[in-house]
């Protein structure tokens, strides 16, 4: 069985969770199913962290930067159906040199509605969709009025039309069953991961005199490539709060952009919070884990999803051992149970300063964080290309 693995990455050098995510399963599925075939798009001499995973590098569609002119997610569509073309295009070449493909894999919705709509039949291909949200529900897709009802078709066509459907949640499957586009069976729900070779429990004082951070300070850590859409306004407004009985608490965020932070930076100098809460940008991704295992009590304010909420900083939080502060969803408890995680009612600032302080102060926290740690060991980056292979495997046989 071949595999040709399809994707649009939001940053070749691995400057988002999407690159990450993406990089770090092909790199370990590359391992598990050597023959895959890796699609990725990238500008002219642009350095890519893909190369290291043997992708196939087509020239990135310029149509995108038509928006500097007239600003619309549009164009960003047209560029990545002109992507998914060319992508069939080296999928055919490569059967007629009798270099076979049994199954597509693709976890971008343009590019995958064109697969399972045209091209994958066309080339008598099945094809597998890694869905990580509706299209129609997400804050970055076109706004344009008349768009809404496309986009919803969309949805429903790439979805159901696709020989199955790679979720990163039960709650997205109940979802596409509850309105009837997939039946269950034809769902694989294939969480994210952590990346074992980076992220393990470690000694929090010897990463505090590692860091200079006070070593008897309550330390709440952020750590996130951006802050958009993450509730990060409500974790500053929460440690406000907090602060008035643990005066000493300290908050710290790692990664966002810079205008994040100085909107950030504004809020907290505005609530008087001073040297409390500290901003350190975007670090190495080999850096982070320090800072984590520095801490108390990791937090994840809010979710940029849903029913399919799976973020990569779960996984992490709970690989190095440490306690999680997260919002009531369905979608992060299907990985973290209620007794173990401390969850608060997601958009409540006095729930989420509650949460903090319940985590800061339970005697029983070393224990909850063992068990924290035991939810994600099946959940390294080898299982989850492993998931992936057998997955195509299993549409392969069937559709053969």
């Amino acid at each position: 069985m071949r595999i040709a693995y399809i994707a649009y990455p939001t940053s070749l050098m691995l400057a988002s969770a999407n690159a990450i995510q993406t990089w770090t399963t092909l790199r370990e599925l590359r391992q598990q199913a050597p023959n895959t075939l890796i699609i990725i798009p990238r500008w002219l001499r642009e350095p890519s962290r893909f190369k290291e995973v043997g992708a196939t590098h087509l020239q990135r569609p310029a149509i995108g930067k038509l928006s500097r002119f007239k600003k619309s997610t549009l164009w960003y569509y047209a560029e990545r159906s002109v992507f998914a073309a060319m992508s069939a295009a080296v999928v055919a070449s490569q059967r007629w040199r009798g270099e076979a493909i049994d199954v597509v894999y693709v976890r971008e919705v343009i590019a995958a509605g064109w697969w399972a709509t045209l091209w994958g039949p066309l080339l008598n291909i099945p094809v597998i969709y890694e869905a990580h949200d509706l299209e129609s529900w997400n804050p970055s897709r076109a706004k344009e009025t008349w768009v809404q009802p496309v986009l919803n078709l969309l949805d429903r066509l790439t979805l159901g039309r696709s020989a199955a459907v790679a979720s990163l949640t039960d709650d997205f499957r109940q979802l596409l069953a509850r309105l009837g586009w997939r039946k269950p069976s034809d769902v694989a729900v294939i969480p994210d991961a952590f990346d074992d070779s980076l992220y393990q429990p470690h000694d929090r004082q010897q990463a505090r005199a590692q860091l200079g951070i006070d070593p008897t300070a309550p330390l709440i850590v952020y750590a996130g490539m951006t802050f958009s859409y993450r509730g990060l306004d409500r974790l500053i407004a929460a440690f406000a709060n907090l602060q008035q009985t643990m005066p000493n608490a300290q908050l710290l965020f790692i990664g966002g952009r810079p205008a994040e932070i100085a909107q950030f930076s504004q809020q907290a100098n505005h609530l008087g919070l001073g040297e409390s809460v500290r901003f350190l940008g975007a670090l190495p991704q080999s850096a982070t884990p320090a800072y984590l295992h520095a801490a108390d009590v990791l937090v994840i304010p809010d979710t940029v999803t849903d029913v399919t909420a799976s973020p990569l900083k779960l996984f992490e939080y709970l690989a190095v051992e440490r306690a999680v502060v997260l919002p009531n969803i369905p979608a992060l408890r299907e990985i973290l149970p209620e007794q173990i995680g401390y969850y608060f009612e997601r958009g409540s600032i006095q729930g989420l300063e509650q949460a903090l302080a319940d985590a800061l102060t339970d005697p029983l926290r070393p224990e909850r964080e063992q068990a924290g740690r035991q939810c994600v060991q099946d959940h390294t980056y080898r299982a989850r290309a492993g998931r992936i292979k057998a997955l195509c495997q299993q549409i392969s046989q069937k559709f053969n």
